[in-house]
């Protein structure tokens, strides 16, 4: 799956400009950034419910729009779901063991019990929660070749979202898949998510392993002095200062120690807030982000 120059206009709104990533197959991918940062409609391509202004996508090997050979081994769940108003939860597996050739009804039933959803309730008279654990169920009962997550899992309470991720994760090791997380919760999924593509603003700022990015940047901290002279030809990500005192998230120095400093790893959800922070920041004119 690949996107190369991929743009969206929204009128005058660039909802994509310029993306090019590619998604390695069988891996859990983490898609990151802001409200806003072109991660729905990056999906809504991929899946064929939208098309691209300029540029090109594969998936599979071809353009998914109108494909139905490509759209039949993708299953994208989003977090404002809809399903027909007269549906029971049965009625929506019953549409997933149509749909998807990998459905395993035992799977289905499994998680049910599982995330304490009623077969026989109406759709219209779950909780949020409960709307939210269909969602997951389908998309993890459905095992498609690319399945996609936005974010459904919003409405599950932590030890509901603990639950998703732990079934994901043993569903995953036994059939492998392409995912696709699109996540604010950073934290709760660093350590399911293999490769990390962070949007902002419709752009590209991180395309890159996740275990690679995992040791990334390191915050030093001590005397302003002594921290400006080691940061010195590193790249900065952030820094603020408390007295005399100085702290910065640097790029590049994690295998470095200095006497008089202090050294703190820096998480993934920290390090793709101060990037995307920098990215806010207007470039002085003459000088290079």
């Amino acid at each position: 799956m690949r996107t190369s120059g991929v743009t969206k206009q929204y009128g005058s709104l660039a909802a994509l400009a310029g993306v090019s990533v590619e998604l390695a197959e069988n891996t859990i991918h983490g898609l990151l950034g802001r409200n806003g940062a072109g991660k729905t409609t990056l999906m809504r391509i991929l899946t064929g419910q939208d098309f691209e202004t300029g540029g090109t996508v594969e998936v599979f090997g071809q353009h998914p729009y109108e494909n139905a050979e490509v759209l039949s081994r993708v299953c994208f769940i989003k977090e404002s779901q809809q399903y027909p108003e007269k549906f029971r939860v049965r009625h929506a597996l019953r549409a997933g063991e149509l749909l998807y050739e990998n459905w395993d009804s035992a799977y289905a039933a499994a998680l049910l019990a599982d995330f304490a959803v009623p077969a026989d309730r109406l759709i219209g008279k779950l909780s949020r929660g409960q709307l939210s654990a269909v969602g997951v169920i389908i998309g993890l009962t459905a095992r498609a070749p690319l399945t996609l997550f936005d974010e459904p899992y919003l409405g599950l309470d932590a030890v509901a979202r603990q639950l998703f991720y732990d079934r994901l994760l043993a569903d995953f090791a036994e059939h492998p898949r392409t995912i696709v997380l699109s996540t604010h919760l950073i934290d709760e999924v660093s350590d399911l998510i293999e490769h990390v593509v962070l949007l902002d603003r419709g752009r590209v700022l991180i395309d890159a392993d996740a275990e690679t990015l995992r040791g990334e940047a390191v915050a030093v901290s001590g005397p302003a002095d002594a921290v400006e002279r080691f940061a010195a030809g590193y790249e900065e990500l952030h820094r603020e200062r408390i007295g005399g005192s100085l702290r910065v998230t640097l790029v590049g120095a994690r295998d470095r120690y200095e006497p008089g400093l202090d050294f703190e790893p820096v998480s993934l959800q920290q390090l793709v807030v101060r990037t995307t922070q920098r990215h806010d920041v207007p470039v002085a004119a003459g000088k290079e982000s």
